[in-house]
């Protein structure tokens, strides 16, 4: 009797034990704190959230704070809350930068699949923007030399360019740019330190966005001054702020590059 009960428990065991190792390690542990110091970072996987706050001197007063809400596997949930108030320029930056399969030759990148899906509450008017943004070089690793920007959304704030209109606004460069399932003009320009190339919604906010950030640099590098051989060194999403009070989160977020 003793061992025929002993022989039904060893054979039911590896049934009873397995089943809840299924979902191990979809959801991973990071740190979900609220941070606020001017250069604060977090490390979240294939992520770093920056909290770039570089303009933060030019404002009367203000702060960005952020936290990482949760990773599962390539993405990332996340919060971004800012208030700025005085000066000019953009006194924010807060974003997350990808660590992973960068320093690649533009011509050896097949894809940079992207997606973000953000919702935004604001108090009163603001100055600001929800943007990705790239950066390349000469060398695997080298100094920025060409920055490229994918507005997801405008609020009263404007690219840098070169060209203007007669009423004082940017002139794009290209207009009505069909790229990852929506209409882009382009302006550009200098920042004093590197070329810089802003793809604006002709209309609207992409709170939704799914797509191949590789088109972007395809059409810089077939249509622009874009060489092939520039490396990509850097790709980042979040808002540039200057003026106001808002809060983005960002249900999801996800950037791989192959």
């Amino acid at each position: 009797m003793f061992s025929k009960k002993l022989t039904a428990i060893l054979l039911l065991a590896p049934f009873v034990f397995a089943a809840p190792v299924e979902d191990v390690g979809k959801r991973q542990s990071v740190d979900t704190s609220q941070h606020c110091g001017q250069w604060d970072t977090v490390t979240a996987g294939q992520y770093t959230m920056y909290l770039d706050q570089w303009g933060k001197d030019n404002a009367s007063s203000g702060q960005s704070c952020a936290n990482v809400v949760s990773l599962s596997g390539t993405n990332l949930a996340w919060q971004n809350t800012w208030t700025w108030q005085g000066g000019s320029g953009v006194k924010s930056y807060t974003n997350i930068n990808l660590n992973a399969n960068l320093n690649k030759q533009l011509s050896a990148i097949q894809n940079i699949d992207a997606a973000w899906s953000w919702s935004q509450t604001t108090s009163g008017s603001i100055v600001a923007n929800v943007a990705y943004d790239l950066f390349t070089s000469s060398s695997a690793g080298g100094s920025n030399q060409n920055e490229i920007m994918i507005w997801l959304a405008n609020f009263n704030a404007g690219p840098i360019s070169s060209q203007y209109n007669s009423d004082g606004t940017p002139k794009p460069v290209a207009s009505n740019i069909s790229i990852a399932g929506h209409t882009w003009n382009l302006y550009s320009g200098s920042n004093g330190a590197n070329n810089v190339f802003s793809f604006l919604l002709t209309s609207g906010t992409a709170q939704s966005f799914s797509g191949d950030l590789n088109l972007f640099l395809k059409y810089l590098t077939s249509s622009q001054t874009l060489s092939t051989s520039q490396y990509l060194t850097t790709v980042q999403g979040g808002s540039e702020a200057t003026s106001g009070t808002a809060v983005l989160t960002s249900s999801t977020y996800s950037v791989t590059i192959a």
